[in-house]
């Protein structure tokens, strides 16, 4: 998530976390949720961060609906 600059700049701004709010709270199901709600609302950034995790998209968005 934060390793694309462009990427984490409109996630902190949508969300108002920080940086280190965003990692401490990686365990948090909200936080998690709000991640993937980010991602699988912005199609290049939920095949981007797929990629980055060995997934399919779609395999991400289903991990977003378990939540």
């Amino acid at each position: 998530m934060l390793g694309d600059a462009a990427r984490a700049e409109r996630f902190l701004s949508l969300t108002g976390l920080t940086p280190d709010e965003l990692r401490g709270g990686l365990g948090d199901p909200a936080v998690q949720g709000a991640v993937l709600e980010f991602l699988c609302g912005h199609e290049a950034d939920l095949i981007a961060a797929a990629e980055a995790l060995g997934l399919s998209p779609a395999q991400l968005a289903a991990t977003r609906e378990r939540l």
